[in-house]
């Protein structure tokens, strides 16, 4: 696994697969006690990463929304 400096660099994809690998090796319930603290770690990292990723996202849709009359506006962006 990256270390936690190396999350800062990972795509939202990358972070997600390896957030999504972390709940099912938990979930699965055969790691050790100190490895299922360590990787519930490791995923709240990924998970804040992750929220970061989208929230950047969304920001940069908001950006290039286009208004009523077909030039580019700054609308709000709904993400339901």
């Amino acid at each position: 696994m990256p270390e936690p400096a190396e999350i800062e660099i990972l795509s939202f994809e990358q972070a997600l697969s390896e957030l999504e690998q972390i709940v099912a090796r938990l979930e699965s319930g055969q790691a050790p006690l100190e490895d299922s603290i360590r990787m519930y770690e490791r995923g709240a990292a990924l998970k804040a990463h992750c929220e970061k990723r989208l929230e950047a996202a969304r920001l940069r849709v908001e950006k290039i929304v286009m208004g009523a009359d077909g030039a580019p506006g700054a609308e709000p962006a709904e993400f339901s």
